[in-house]
Formats: C-alpha cells, structure tokens, sequence
C-alpha cells in the first residue's frame, strides 16, 4: 500500500511524494508551528519507521529539504516540539488554523448547548479517568515503584534486561486494577452512550487507560489505545488471551511491593507466566503498550475514523503529555469541532481548545453527560 505525503516547496505549490507504507517504532509531531509552513498528512491510516535514528534522520530530511529556507529559520527559532519514542505518533500534522488563543471558556451552558446539538462524540480518556476508581497514575507521588521510575519500566528494553522486575511492577498493578469498581465517571459516560444511543446519536471511548473500567462500567464502543493490563501477549507464539488470574502465576504472589526497601524477588525466568498454548510455553507479557513502543495499527485506523467524523470532543483527565493521544485534541480542534477539556490543572494543549473544566473530572463531567433538557422535552 502506498501513502501520499504533502509538503510545501519554497513556491509554494504543493508537492506529493509517494512512500511505501511502514511500520515505526518512534516517530514525531511537529506542533503547533510546523502547520503554518504546511501540510505532511497521510492519506489514510498511520505510516511508521523502525528505528529512532532513522525517524530522527527523517525528520530533519523533511525540515531541511522540504520547507522554504525561511520556514526553517522561524521553525527553529520557535517552539516547535519534537515528540520522538514516547510509545508512536501520528504522521499526520494538520495545517488548519489552531483555535482562538484566548483563555478557554468554563461556561457549562454554552457547553451544554453544543453538546445538545452533537450526533458523534468522541471522550478521550487518560489515567483521571482511573484515579476516580483509586487506580493510581504514573505522575507525581506515583510516579516511582521502589525506587525506579514507572516509565522506566513501562519499556521493551526493561523487560529484556529484567523480567522479573517488570513482572513484579505489572503484578502490583493488576492486582491494584482487579480490585477497584468503576467510578460515576465510568458509570456516567457508559450511560450517556446508551442513552443516546437510543436517539441515532454514537459516543465512543478513546481511552489511553489500560485496566477493563469502562467496559465494566457498561460501554461498549470503546478503543484501547494502549493495551490492556488483564491481557497477555506469548513472546514467542504472539497469543493474546484475557487473564485475569490473581495472582498470575505462584512465583509472583504476595510479591511487587512498591516500598522502596524491598528486594526484587529476581525470579528465575522460567517461573514467570507462561504461555498455555500447545506447545509453546513461551514467556508472556502484560498485553500493553510499552513506552517507544508501537500502538496497534489497526486500533489508530479506527481513532483516525471516529476523529474525521467527531462533532464533539471531551479530553477526560489526562495530561496531554504522552503521543500519540495528546494531539488528538488538537487535530479535532483543528476542524473546528467544539473540544472540552476535563482536568485538575491546564495543560500544554489546554490552548486549543474552546472549552476547559478545572477540578476532578468526577465533579466536573458528570453535569456535562447529564440529559440534556431538549432529550427530556423529547
């Protein structure tokens, strides 16, 4: 499959170059100044390249070669941001204009409106969403498991070097989500979808969470970005299966204590979680997402989708940090869609957005989704 890319010369006049489609292991937003030189979209779907040196080598080919000499000297003397191995990000960087500069409204009823007039909406949720359940975040008192940082560990090299380790930092995690219940904001979000359901009207969940709350919670459209916790991947024969075993396997139980004053168990290799297919008995990992690592072509096929096609965005607690999903905002945004943020705090892309909703998205939200007086009247 090819994929056609846009660049803008120094004439001005668009130029397509064609590329085979790839696969990525790290790729790049430029945002938001690379969008006033020009467009560098895919066709469809999400193109990749294996290797950061190469997507780095890419990169600069295209700043250097594609943009007007002039561009790149703004480009550099700007903000432009380079967002390079953090899990995978789009190809594809808009040209449209961003949203208007000033503050972002916190007017619920003008929001209300909006939402009153929406037949797509789109909820994209991040660790918040979790923290309403007591799930805790990769951030701030968090964002350390003994005394490595979870990032740390959330990586293929990690893994590699010391399974164990990572076992026993997933386990503590697994054991965290299987004993937590959804939250109102689960429960609210999954009842909005189904009552508008009912009208013609679609929500889909696009969440970078990685536990089953909003499917236990009730909805049902809803796109893991980042994988599942209660999912296992073989290393060897790539089996997917749901597991929700507690714990996992005997090696791991009553181990992966978070206090920093306790020894890794180092268990031998062939003591971790196996793989049960006939005759594979390969090691499993959590069915995630590591961070450099690349999301599932196919489940950002179908965020593509539901982001061309969106007439109402909802950014739910998330710090708009982490690629690909900190600019899907954003690139909504771009079309002109109405996009309200729910957080504790602003964010980098806080700016783009017409709508911003400051406190826990569990006080926030749940006024958002409630039926609206023209469903009632209805």
């Amino acid at each position: 499959m090819n994929r056609t890319y846009n660049s803008l010369p120094a004439d001005g006049a668009p130029t397509q170059h064609s590329f085979t489609s790839f696969h990525l292991l790290g790729t790049f937003f430029l945002e938001p100044d690379l969008r006033r030189f020009g467009t560098f979209t895919a066709s469809r779907g999400v193109g990749a390249i294996e290797g950061n040196s190469f997507c780095v080598f890419f990169l600069a080919f295209y700043v250097f070669t594609w943009l007007p000499e002039t561009s790149v000297t703004m480009l550099l003397q700007n903000r432009a941001v380079f967002a390079i191995g953090l899990r995978m990000g789009s190809t594809r960087v808009m040209n449209g204009p961003l949203m208007d500069t000033a503050r972002p409204s916190s007017d619920m009823s003008d929001f209300r409106k909006d939402f009153s007039q929406a037949t797509r909406i789109a909820i994209i949720t991040g660790a918040g969403v979790s923290a309403e359940s007591g799930v805790p975040t990769f951030r701030g008192e968090n964002e350390k498991w003994r005394k490595w940082m979870s990032q740390d560990l959330a990586t293929p090299e990690a893994f590699s070097r010391t399974p164990s380790r990572v076992w026993e930092f997933f386990h503590y995690r697994r054991e965290l989500v299987l004993s937590k219940k959804p939250s109102a904001v689960h429960l609210a979000i999954a009842e909005c979808e189904a009552r508008l359901r009912k009208q013609g009207r679609s929500v889909v969940v696009i969440t970078q969470c990685i536990d089953d709350l909003h499917q236990q919670a009730g909805s049902k459209h809803v796109l893991r970005i980042h994988g599942s916790l209660l999912e296992t991947r073989c290393m060897t024969c790539r089996h997917v299966t749901l597991n929700k075993r507690s714990p996992i396997c005997p090696a791991l139980k009553d181990k992966g204590s978070p206090d920093p004053d306790v020894a890794d168990a180092q268990i031998p290799v062939d003591k971790l979680p196996r793989c049960k297919e006939s005759k594979c008995h390969g090691l499993l990992r959590p069915n995630v997402v590591f961070f450099g690592e690349t999301l599932d072509s196919h489940i950002l096929t179908k965020v593509e989708k539901e982001m061309e096609i969106c007439d109402l965005c909802m950014v739910v607690g998330t710090s708009s940090i982490v690629y690909p999903a900190a600019m899907f905002g954003p690139r909504i945004a771009s079309r002109g869609v109405p996009v309200a943020e729910f957080n504790l705090s602003s964010t980098p892309k806080t700016e783009y957005f017409k709508y911003h909703f400051q406190g826990p998205c569990g006080t926030t939200l749940l006024p958002a989704l409630a039926p609206h007086e023209s469903e009632i009247n209805n």
